[in-house]
């Protein structure tokens, strides 16, 4: 699905479609670097997380995950002075798992896998999300230029 993507909604849908059930998480973000910001353009969770939210890069684990270019697993979020604690302190959130998605080398996106219950993300876990990080990333280099998408 990602291979036949056409535009940035395209890619966007298809993570949607695909990136929770592939590592068999109760919810997962979409993520995009904008000036210093990461907008969170779609999730499916089992319920609401942050869509349409906006935080500085500096303040957020997915901007961690994208400034330092790294991927990045929390077994458990209480825990880890990366997690700004009142924005998951209202959702369900316990563990999680976030890709950044390049193009050219460079973050411009994430892709964060959330777990109600402490969960270690496994290995094979992890590679499938960088396989969607990376095939997400591949297609956006082939798209026309990027807008931001309305959020889910």
């Amino acid at each position: 699905m990602l291979d036949e993507a056409k535009t940035v909604d395209d890619v966007q849908t298809a993570l949607r479609c695909s990136a929770r059930a592939a590592v068999r998480a109760q919810g997962m973000t979409v993520v995009q670097l904008e000036h210093g910001e990461c907008h969170y353009l779609y999730e499916d969770a089992m319920s609401p997380l942050w869509a349409g939210q906006r935080f500085p890069a500096t303040s957020c684990i997915s901007g961690w995950a994208m400034l330092h270019d790294q991927t990045v697993a929390i077994p458990d979020i209480r825990t880890d002075s990366r997690i700004p604690q009142a924005a998951y302190r209202p959702t369900f959130v316990r563990s999680l798992l976030m890709v950044p998605i390049r193009v050219n080398g460079s973050p411009v996106g994430a892709i964060g896998a959330y777990w109600a219950d402490l969960h270690q993300a496994t290995s094979g876990e992890v590679a499938t999300l960088e396989r969607l990080a990376d095939a997400a990333g591949r297609a956006l280099a082939k798209v026309p230029a990027r807008r931001v998408p309305a959020a889910a």
